[in-house]
């Protein structure tokens, strides 16, 4: 019997769920088949044809939709292909927090004592410790890439991951079908992957597309101050940066990354806010 059992399916039926849905599928979709879906290179310069105005406005080019930036590059290439960082790296850093955080939160719920102890006390210290300030830090000192800024959001932001798993692990470990497991004779790695972690997975998922938002937040404020993805590549935060000289000019060159970074965070909020409801509601009495 899952924790979640008892919960009427509310989440589904809400406008809202199926709106965040919506988002985070177009831009999955984005993220996947962004080679196929940019109409141009969003890394090719073309300086005769800077700062081009998006197609609203009077005087835009049809070849550039969204129109170009400050070195002459297709503002919706770049736009796409920016979609395609923020999801691979939202989705890597969860991942990676995700491993650390849950391994720790469940070890410390289901074995207790000295073993809980320790896991409290990495918790404690990681919540301690301000997250933008550690990433400033180390990737200032190391030097900006993909690689080290992910491997960093990854080993900062297990924190929750570790909360909700030890939370729901001391939850689920002395309840009936985890006794009968015992009296089975199963070993403690089958009950902790055949019992227990499917019983609190629903709870985890939860937890991964709000770390999700947060990763990309983090990420686009750390490209907006130079410490982030790396250039030419078209992180939105990075995007934002390049445009803030033109923004009382050509205001839309900011505006146009600032919205598009703030529909997906929306999105994969409201869809955690649905699961959440979907997962973690209890029936009424």
């Amino acid at each position: 019997m899952a924790l979640s059992s008892a919960a009427p399916r509310r989440g589904w039926r809400s406008a809202a769920t199926w709106l965040g849905a919506a988002i985070v599928g177009v831009a999955a979709f984005c993220a996947v088949f962004a080679p196929l879906l940019v109409p141009h290179d969003p890394f090719a310069q073309d300086l005769g044809k800077r700062l081009l105005v998006p197609f609203w406005m009077e005087g835009s080019d049809p070849q550039h939709l969204l129109g170009t930036d400050q070195l002459g590059r297709d503002y919706l290439s770049r736009l796409i292909w920016g979609c395609r960082i923020s999801m691979l790296i939202g989705v890597t850093v969860s991942i990676v927090s995700g491993l650390i955080g849950i391994t720790l939160g469940v070890l410390g719920g289901f074995l207790g004592g000295r073993v809980d102890d320790a896991v409290l006390f990495a918790i404690t210290t990681r919540l301690s410790l301000p997250v933008v300030l550690v990433a400033l830090a180390v990737v200032g000192l190391l030097g900006s890439s993909m690689t080290l800024l992910l491997l960093t959001l990854g080993l900062l932001l297990w924190d929750r991951f570790a909360v909700v798993a030890r939370s729901t692990t001391l939850q689920v470990r002395n309840l009936d079908y985890v006794a009968a497991a015992w009296c089975a004779g199963c070993s403690r790695f089958r009950i902790l992957t055949r019992e227990v972690l499917p019983n609190i997975a629903s709870h985890l998922v939860v937890v991964a597309t709000l770390e999700i938002a947060l990763a990309i937040l983090l990420e686009a404020t750390l490209s907006f101050l130079g410490l982030g993805v790396p250039p030419p590549l078209p992180s939105w935060g990075l995007m934002i940066a390049e445009a803030k000289d033109y923004m009382f000019f050509s205001p839309w060159v900011i505006m146009i990354p600032g919205v598009a970074l703030f529909v997906l965070v929306l999105g994969i909020n409201l869809l955690g806010d649905g699961l959440r409801d979907q997962f973690g509601a209890r029936s009424d009495p």
